[in-house]
């Protein structure tokens, strides 16, 4: 059976993506075979179209991080779901197809509240969100966070699982806009980082304190200054270098404040690696869509057929939330 999927045969911008016909994928042992409804454009999915981000060796070339559609096949050995579930999980890549085969450590039970533009979006930017700021980050309900590019997708993720924490959120973003949409999903304070400096709002917003995380996705140019506005023991969790890779600092500062920066990046871990991050997300991030305090925040929708206008969408950069790949009714 040959099914469409979205490659790129020339790095470039939006017009280079290429819907071609590829062979069904078929299932491992330990692998189920889904009929992808949604997918979503993540950043990773940007820089592969441009040529700076190829699959990790023995992926696809097909694009998309993640996928949420119906089982329709199971491997010999898969115990944890059966043909007709609906789930959603991460991939290496293929997610912009017909259909996908995920590992079944990865496969997450869609909850009846999820509908399919939502769970096109839910897997990468929680995972994303949840890994970093809280197993890396060690955000607790009694500190604060800055998130910057709060509007994002990882951000408004990041947002809502804070305030489900019960921490104090604090955010950047460009436009009134964005700070609004934050604030309605539970911020505490927002700040527009084109006209504000948010070292100094920071500093004014807490009393000097400073937050106890960052996390951040712009990279070098804003590591001084988010060493800056972190707290005693603060952790500064890089999950993205939009900005650029290079960077100095003082390593006597990091000393004196008993300072933590990590960093992360999803998609290259081993099937084990993110099964422990998928495992987190069915105990502590589900629940939250089972009982509504959590939801995936839509921007847009487009057709697969419209691949190009999805990846403009995002690159622009005036989004709200995911920007969602239907991919069949």
């Amino acid at each position: 059976m040959l099914v469409r999927a979205v490659v790129v045969t020339e790095p470039g911008g939006p017009e280079q993506l290429q819907i071609v016909d590829r062979p069904a994928p078929e299932p491992g042992p330990d692998e189920v075979l889904v009929a992808v409804r949604a997918t979503s454009v993540n950043g990773a999915d940007l820089l592969q179209r441009k040529g700076g981000y190829p699959p990790p060796e023995g992926a696809t070339d097909i694009l998309g991080l993640e996928a949420a559609g119906e089982v329709v096949e199971v491997g010999d050995r898969v115990t944890s779901c059966a043909v007709g579930d609906r789930v959603c999980g991460l991939l290496p890549g293929g997610g912009y197809a017909e259909y996908a085969v995920l590992p079944a450590g990865l496969v997450l039970p869609l909850p009846e509240q999820v509908d399919w533009t939502q769970a096109g979006g839910l897997a990468e930017v929680f995972a994303t969100a949840h890994d970093n700021m809280i197993t890396r980050g060690r955000l607790t309900g009694d500190e604060a966070v800055l998130i910057h590019g709060i509007a994002s997708g990882v951000g408004t993720a990041a947002t809502q699982l804070a305030v489900r924490l019960g921490a104090r959120v604090l955010g950047t973003a460009s436009t009134d806009d964005k700070r609004r949409a934050a604030e309605d999903l539970g911020a505490d304070a927002t700040i527009d980082y084109t006209s504000e400096d948010f070292v100094d709002r920071v500093d004014d917003l807490t009393a000097g304190r400073g937050v106890d995380v960052v996390l951040d996705v712009v990279g070098g140019p804003y590591l001084q200054r988010n060493l800056d506005v972190l707290a005693l023991d603060g952790r500064l969790v890089v999950v993205s270098v939009i900005g650029g890779p290079q960077a100095e600092l003082s390593l006597r500062e990091l000393m004196a404040r008993r300072l933590t920066i990590t960093a992360s990046t999803l998609r290259a871990r081993s099937v084990d690696e993110k099964a422990a991050v998928s495992d987190a997300l069915r105990r502590e991030v589900l629940p939250g869509f089972a009982d509504a305090s959590l939801r995936v925040v839509v921007d847009s929708v487009h057709d697969l057929a419209d691949v190009a206008d999805a990846h403009r969408a995002l690159e622009d950069g005036d989004h709200v939330g995911k920007v969602i790949i239907r991919v069949a009714d």
